[in-house]
């Protein structure tokens, strides 16, 4: 996994005990809303986290190039973005995805037992949380020149990379206590105060990159020549981007009333939500190693191509859109699913399924669209300084390639959250096999058969098709579960719009072509292209889902207006 530097811990809407919530299509008034006015209130509760995950995603792309621009997509940048994605993985490996997936659903359950319950057993839920942590994070650094090793092949880079891992490793400790402090957020109904975390995050990276270019050092950076106050200046800077952000939801939950108790005892009280909860430990516990697999095989890959920078940019790029529109929603999803499912509703949990994947099919599709025809000029743009044209050029041709996922991405992580909500860590992990089994096959038979430009993009591609055959396989587990899944609606609203998206990408298309036809001048060219075919693509697929009529179009649109 490579790291998401817009993402937030999910939050959760208030729940409100409805009867019904049938699917039922209703004629826009005002605020239009299908169904019911939960939608529109859905909506609403989202705008809050939106806001936040659209300033972290801009401040994410922000940091993106300009750590792109500062170290390059050669060596260094290869360097200190694999060594930047080591805690990330050890921590998915050993711990993430038990605290990501479970934690949620396990205290919202134990607070409808009351909040004496809620509070001694959430204390003891942080205090071997904690202690945990602080053993794998201390292993792991012990450990950092074998797990480099592992990856990185070239000695000189093997060695920067050694040097960073060092300082960077310990990020796995403040990850965990992100995730930890916001799921007890959570469960608090505080919405907003988490989202804004990564912020802080890239704030605190792009202040790194500033007093990283005030150093003294080589002209020319390369792994051999960079200066030990260049590297301590990017390892204790990154590792305080991630403290700075655990930091930020710890004082967010104490604002919201939280009291830590150290008279926790971590033995024997600690364990006993880890003895009831093993049979979920152990399939979350297979999916991270499975996962992770992937990853190793990833970045070997693109180790020995000279691609895990351009890889991981193009990663980056591609979940900007992700995070802005489909994020929030996921956000306060996840708890309106989980208190449903706690209760026994699988009526409510399916709705929110189908309201889902109407609201992600609308928002994502024409985005991909977009991104298919304007990620290579943009990305001509964007990545300058010690990014080469032709880098530049291949981290946009990735995206482009790899835009067709990202609406089976979203979907599959709405469907995860299904399973996840009804204590099911089986199904996902077998939904996960799949996935990465798609992943490597695609990677491996890449590196043996294509030249290293096209093994760099196929990194990016092998994903988006691992997402599409995930979100497949998730739907027919999910149709056998529950029966028919209410998925004729979904399949209506993305068939509208699809339509619209054909047609404004055909426009933008031509767009793009006049005026490289009209114009000469290289950088006029692209930025003219790019304001041309957003522009035209827009305002024409805006106006297609008035004549063709998408609901989830006009529900948006309304409630932007007011």
């Amino acid at each position: 996994m490579l790291h998401d530097y817009g993402s937030f811990p999910t939050l959760p809407l208030p729940i409100q005990r409805e009867t019904q919530r049938a699917e039922v299509p209703v004629k826009f008034k005002g605020v239009a809303a299908e169904g019911s006015s939960e939608t529109a209130g859905l909506a609403r509760a989202s705008r809050a986290v939106a806001l936040a995950g659209v300033t972290s995603r801009i401040t994410g792309l922000a940091r993106t190039l300009v750590v792109a621009a500062v170290l390059g997509a050669g060596a260094v940048g290869d360097a200190y973005n694999g060594a930047n994605n080591l805690p990330n993985m050890v921590y998915e490996l050993l711990l993430g995805g038990v605290l990501a997936s479970a934690v949620v659903p396990v205290l919202t359950r134990a607070r409808r037992r009351g909040r004496k319950n809620s509070r001694e057993f959430t204390q003891r839920v942080m205090v071997g949380t904690l202690l945990a942590l602080a053993v794998i994070t201390v292993l792991t650094v012990v450990c950092a020149p074998w797990i480099v090793r592992v990856f990185v092949a070239d000695s000189g880079e093997r060695h920067l990379a050694t040097w960073l891992a060092y300082l960077l490793l310990p990020q796995i400790f403040f990850y965990g206590v992100s995730v930890v402090a916001g799921a007890v957020l959570n469960v608090r109904d505080s919405f907003a105060a988490a989202a804004w975390a990564p912020v802080i995050n890239n704030v605190i990276v792009l202040v790194t990159c500033a007093v990283f270019l005030v150093l003294p050092g080589p002209i020319t950076l390369t792994p051999a020549s960079m200066t030990l106050a260049q590297i301590l200046t990017l390892g204790i800077g990154t590792t305080a981007g991630i403290a700075g952000q655990a930091a930020w939801v710890v004082a967010a939950l104490r604002h919201n009333g939280f009291e830590w108790s150290w008279r926790a005892r971590p033995l024997p009280y600690t364990w006993r939500p880890v003895r009831a909860g093993l049979p979920m430990l152990g399939w979350l516990v297979v999916y991270a190693a499975i996962s992770q697999i992937g990853v190793a095989v990833t970045m070997r890959v693109a180790f020995d191509h000279g691609g895990v920078s351009i890889s991981g940019y193009a990663e980056l790029l591609f979940q900007v859109p992700y995070g802005i529109l489909a994020a929030s929603m996921l956000t306060v999803l996840m708890p309106r699913i989980s208190r449903a499912a706690a209760a026994g509703d699988d009526a409510a949990v399916l709705a929110d399924l189908s309201r889902g994947a109407r609201y992600l099919s609308a928002a994502l599709v024409p985005v991909a669209m977009a991104m298919t025809l304007l990620a290579p000029g943009m990305t001509a743009l964007l990545f300058t300084g010690r990014v080469d044209p032709a880098a530049a050029h291949l981290i946009g041709l990735a995206v482009a390639c790899s835009s067709f996922g990202l609406a089976p991405f979203a979907l599959v992580m709405l469907q995860m959250r299904v399973f996840y909500a009804h204590n099911d860590t089986r199904t996902p992990t077998l939904i996960n096999v799949v996935m990465v089994a798609v992943k490597v096959a695609t990677r491996v038979i890449a590196a043996a058969t294509l030249p290293t430009h096209a093994v760099i993009v196929m990194l990016s591609v092998a994903g988006s098709l691992a997402y599409t055959v995930g979100a497949l396989t998730g739907h027919l587990l999910l149709r056998r579960r529950h029966g028919l899944l209410g998925f004729a609606a979904v399949a209506a609203s993305a068939h509208r719009v699809l339509w619209a998206t054909a047609l404004a990408g055909a426009c933008a298309l031509t767009a793009i072509v006049l005026t490289h036809a009209t114009i000469t001048a290289p950088t006029l060219d692209h930025s003219t292209a790019l304001l041309a075919g957003a522009a035209t693509g827009t305002l024409v697929f805006l106006l297609a889902a008035k004549l063709i009529g998408i609901p989830e179009i006009r529900t948006a649109r309304a409630l932007l207006r007011r």
